[in-house]
């Protein structure tokens, strides 16, 4: 027969109210009580009835994670963190492809009437869309954003890309590369604007001027970065080198690169940005900015699992980024043409 709350409550000698509370994670609670509450349910495999808590607390018992983002690498990372801090607190998730501007709002008005999560995680561009933004505070939803562009006032978490472009830029400039290409991401995407500034930033730190025709623009899918990269290599003088916004577009280079007869990195460097699965997967291994992804979507989820339980609660979390040089980056050598 199935454990019941009243058997672990029993167990527990506590009241109800108090596993429930244990259960969802919720303040006050002793540490001695809550270590009884949790023995007891592992003791009694009790499973909580999603139906059943829903009913008695008003609440679904479900997030979503709100996306317009064509990288699917990406994507699932961010999926994957959120889904380890739902299960951690007996959550469920959902997913809500959402438009952008006004095409936001019937995605919006279907994801909240029909399934009603307690709150919703934004992921760029729809933690920058005013459009999403208005409709969550008119309705009064609990959200949490993944690197919006103005944190003032957000709950979530971000990082510093702009800093660490600099710092991959550094070491393409380093190796000895003057002539450096960029596939930036769409423009509406806050990544797309930190990115591209870190690349301008290091090239004024180094002296090297900018050079409008060796930056090109993407949309942060593999299928973009094809053209992105053959009007680079297309150019008269092209680059010995191509950093490109995300690891999708990167891995598009090295197959528009190798359609030419061209090998990484002897003939042409490659890096990216996030450090998705994929980057260590192609070969030669690329070198990329490691943005912990899917930390990132388990943080933002227990920032808005504070702000529902506690309105005001919850807060923006800024999280380091290292450099990975692997072997998709080398001194400039003679390019074969």
């Amino acid at each position: 027969m199935r454990s019941r709350i009243e058997d672990v409550a029993a167990a527990a000698g506590v009241s109800i109210k108090t596993v429930s509370r244990v259960l969802n994670n919720e303040p006050n609670v002793r540490e001695q009580t809550q270590s009884r509450v949790r023995e007891a349910v592992a003791r009694l495999g009790y499973k909580p009835n999603p139906s059943a808590r829903s009913l008695a607390g008003q609440r679904s018992y479900s997030l979503a994670l709100a996306y317009n983002n064509p990288s699917r690498n990406y994507l699932m990372e961010i999926q994957s963190g959120m889904l380890d801090a739902c299960h951690g607190n007996h959550y469920n998730l959902l997913l809500g492809p959402v438009g952008i501007g006004r095409h936001a709002l019937p995605d919006l008005s279907a994801l909240f009437d029909n399934s009603r999560p307690d709150g919703v995680v934004l992921i760029p561009p729809l933690s920058d869309d005013p459009v999403v933004l208005s409709y969550l505070q008119e309705h009064d939803i609990p959200f949490a954003s993944i690197a919006p562009r103005d944190p003032t006032g957000a709950i979530g978490v971000r990082m510093d890309e702009t800093t660490a472009v600099v710092e991959l830029m550094r070491h393409l400039i380093a190796l000895g590369h003057q002539r450096i290409g960029h596939i930036k991401g769409p423009r509406a995407h806050g990544a797309c604007q930190w990115r591209h500034a870190g690349y301008r930033a290091a090239l004024r730190e180094a002296g090297i001027a900018y050079d409008a025709a060796l930056v090109v623009g993407g949309q942060f899918s593999f299928e973009s970065g094809i053209p992105a990269a053959h009007r680079l290599l297309d150019l008269a003088d092209p680059p010995t080198a191509i950093f490109a916004a995300n690891d999708d577009m990167a891995a598009a280079v090295y197959r528009v690169a190798g359609g030419r007869g061209l090998q990484v990195p002897r003939d042409l460097s490659v890096c990216g940005f996030d450090d998705t699965p994929i980057a260590s997967h192609i070969f030669p291994a690329l070198t990329t900015v490691r943005q912990p992804t899917a930390e990132m979507g388990r943080l933002a989820t227990l920032q808005l699992l504070e702000r529902i339980r506690s309105p005001g609660a919850g807060r923006m979390i800024t999280l380091d980024h290292a450099v990975l040089v692997r072997e998709s980056t080398a001194a400039p050598g003679k390019r074969r043409r």
